[in-house]
């Protein structure tokens, strides 16, 4: 089926099978391969990218289903710096360890913050629920979302 809708700013046209997902597309067809495939399921969070501005799981949304559609994948928010101070606080406060999950963490903290500019703790652990990670525990994860949250509000204070 042919598609057509734009991955981090940039057209796209592509013919694709009617039961690709949209993980699968933007990791096969466009070698974006920041957004990773863990359960398959939509649980693990692994695949979390944005279409039309809504944070969703890839795995669990057809290709065919963003034709005309806007997706932001965790390239598109590292390529234009929306996401740089919290990459920043992820490293300094060591919340990532395989940085398998850290894409898909990125996506759902950026969208808590868009949303929230100052989430307390329980917040940030609520947004990022639908998240796994295996490596960090979740503390350190919390701990970088609550250091950028106070960075931007201290630099627009």
């Amino acid at each position: 089926m042919p598609i057509s809708l734009h991955v981090n700013g940039e057209r796209v046209d592509a013919h694709v099978l009617p039961r690709l997902n949209l993980a699968d597309f933007l990791r096969e067809h466009l070698h974006l391969t920041g957004t990773h495939v863990g359960c398959e399921h939509g649980v693990c969070g692994a695949c979390t990218v944005r279409v039309n501005d809504e944070i969703v799981r890839a795995c669990l949304v057809l290709a065919v289903q963003t034709h005309g559609a806007s997706v932001l994948t965790i390239e598109g928010l590292s390529d234009s710096g929306e996401v740089a101070d919290l990459q920043a606080a992820f490293r300094d406060r060591n919340a990532l360890q395989c940085g398998y999950c850290t894409p898909g963490m990125l996506m759902a903290a950026q969208d808590l913050l868009k949303q929230q500019a100052e989430p307390d703790r329980e917040q940030i652990r609520e947004h990022l629920s639908g998240n796994y990670c295996r490596c960090t525990g979740y503390q350190a994860i919390v701990d970088a979302v609550e250091t950028t949250a106070r960075w931007r509000s201290e630099r627009k204070s």
